[in-house]
């Protein structure tokens, strides 16, 4: 894959607090970008939405508009970096759906784990909203989870009935 022709996610630190401005900021630009966000209400009642992974913001862009957006746009984000090969760091398409699909489903019911978890067996959901969906399954407290790995640093999970599990 060519990340210089081909849109991509790439993963981009930015100033704790700055996330939804961000977000905004690449919105207005027709730019899409994706942060884990909860709504809170603050001290006087209003509802706010609140990024759940701190100082980081998920960007879907050619890699060259990503590097114009830091340098020309004057973009305050620092791309991860994939030290193997010295390049900025790609999610994968398929991985980045997943994550968000699952962090999306529900957040009572699923959303960001707080730690990493010890992997159970490579799963797809084959039935119902979460469809396609490739994880691994996690029983916790009698319920069956499928959890997505973002970077192995991030987990989502959602609940899915056990029936709707197929090996992968």
């Amino acid at each position: 894959m060519d990340t210089e022709e081909t849109i991509c996610w790439f993963a981009a630190r930015v100033h704790s607090g700055q996330e939804v401005k961000i977000k905004n900021h690449l919105a207005s630009l027709g730019v899409e970008c994706f942060i884990p966000t909860e709504i809170r209400k603050n001290y006087r009642g209003q509802k706010k939405e609140h990024p759940i992974i701190s100082a980081l913001v998920f960007i879907h862009t050619y890699k060259q508009r990503a590097c114009d957006l830091k340098v020309l746009e004057h973009l305050p984000v620092n791309y991860l970096f994939d030290a193997a090969n010295h390049t900025m760091m790609v999610i994968p398409d398929k991985q980045m759906n997943d994550f968000i699909q699952v962090f999306n489903i529900s957040v009572d019911d699923g959303g960001l784990m707080d730690c990493s978890i010890a992997l159970g067996d490579r799963v797809r959901v084959s039935k119902g909203p979460l469809m396609g969906v490739e994880g691994d399954v996690l029983e916790l407290r009698g319920e069956t989870y499928v959890v997505v790995n973002l970077l192995g640093r991030f987990f989502a999970k959602a609940q899915v009935p056990r029936a709707w599990l197929e090996m992968v």
